[in-house]
């Protein structure tokens, strides 16, 4: 049976932290049914779905850091994420469906699909761990620097983070080449 990986990314539009890619595969027999695109599940949903894919798929992430996105830029430092998360699976895969127009420099072969994170079950799942580990990485970030409230809006660029920013500056995990405060 061919080994179909699904990868996806989350943090490509947040004014902080890094962007966070995963690469899933899926065994045979996996429940789907618990599997959406990660922006349309509630929190609680979303943890439970990536306890079960953690625990029943083969799955690992990468991660671009703010730096890299400055140097690279945010569209370079998502396939370099993606890249990353697919180099360090456990097993390897016969080839890749990655959301979006655009794919990552790897060893197989590689088809884009747009939107498929709304239809394409490994890419649902990759969805699903990226937009998890990222969000807790944000959290847990929120612990050395509790003033920038990123356990609310996660880096993103909500009417908070940036009066925020406005009035403190940035913190060591803003992307400088991102526009933090529209003139």
């Amino acid at each position: 049976m061919e080994k179909i990986c699904g990868i996806d990314e989350a943090g490509r539009g947040p004014l902080a932290g890094p962007v966070t890619a995963a690469a899933v595969i899926l065994p045979i027999g996996f429940d789907t049914g618990l599997l959406a695109d990660s922006k349309s599940l509630p929190t609680a949903k979303r943890e439970s779905a990536a306890k079960y894919i953690m625990n029943n798929a083969h799955w690992s992430a990468g991660w671009s850091w703010p730096e890299e996105i400055d140097t690279f830029n945010i569209h370079n430092a998502t396939l370099l994420a993606m890249k990353r998360a697919f180099c360090t699976l456990d097993i390897r895969a016969d080839r890749a469906v990655v959301d979006g127009k655009f794919t990552p420099s790897i060893s197989v072969p590689c088809t884009a699909v747009v939107k498929g994170d709304t239809s394409i079950p490994a890419i649902m799942a990759a969805s699903i761990i990226a937009k998890v580990l990222r969000d807790r990485w944000m959290i847990r970030y929120s612990w050395i620097e509790p003033e920038y409230g990123f356990e609310s809006h996660k880096g993103y660029p909500t009417k908070m983070h940036r009066a925020i920013c406005s009035e403190i500056g940035l913190s060591p995990i803003h992307r400088k080449s991102f526009k933090v405060n529209p003139s």
